[in-house]
């Protein structure tokens, strides 16, 4: 009798479901079907034409930001830097024949690694950067030339303080930097 008591109990938990305010559950011989339409939609594209001219001509359209960070001048040194809490090392990049001269401030470390690398499609790995090792400027700057480059080449210049100091809190400095896309004269 106890085994028979436990089957209906079983049996009507459904029913009873059904009656404290849930939907009605789907019988197994119904089939949804949609009514808004398919799950998933696609248009066809068109392809876009292939861009003509280099990357950088010497000169920006109106509305592009500047490559390098302005400067502003400052008590201590010759060049204020933006100290706006930016993650990036600010960096001044000069085009050269060839190369940049880049500059940056000298207050994340004793010395910095930086690369210039080539921006252009290469098939299978890419190659591993040629980093430079600069040591830390004596006063208020570093600067360091990068050469034997192609001219008019698309480069991203990247500029690394591996030991940069902490802050009295315990949080880093400021340890890497990066340009955006620039080209040697």
């Amino acid at each position: 009798m106890r085994g028979r008591a436990f089957v209906l109990a079983l049996a009507a938990l459904p029913v009873g479901l059904a009656g404290c305010g849930s939907a009605p559950m789907p019988s197994a011989t119904s089939s949804p079907t949609p009514t808004r339409g398919p799950w998933v939609l696609f248009q066809s594209g068109s392809p876009t034409s292939t861009p003509v001219g280099p990357f950088y001509s010497g000169t920006r359209p109106a509305g592009l930001p500047s490559v390098s960070f302005l400067s502003t001048s400052s008590a201590g040194c010759a060049i204020g830097w933006p100290d706006s809490g930016e993650v990036l090392i600010p960096m001044n990049i000069t085009p050269i024949t060839g190369g940049f001269k880049v500059e940056w401030p000298s207050a994340y470390g004793s010395y910095y690694r930086i690369t210039a690398v080539l921006q252009g499609l290469v098939a299978g790995a890419q190659p591993a950067p040629s980093w430079q090792t600069v040591p830390a400027g004596a006063g208020c700057t570093t600067t360091t030339t990068i050469t034997g480059l192609t001219t008019g080449a698309p480069y991203i210049i990247w500029l690394d303080a591996p030991d940069t100091p902490r802050r009295a809190d315990g949080s880093r400095s400021l340890y890497s930097g990066k340009s955006g896309v620039v080209k040697p004269l």
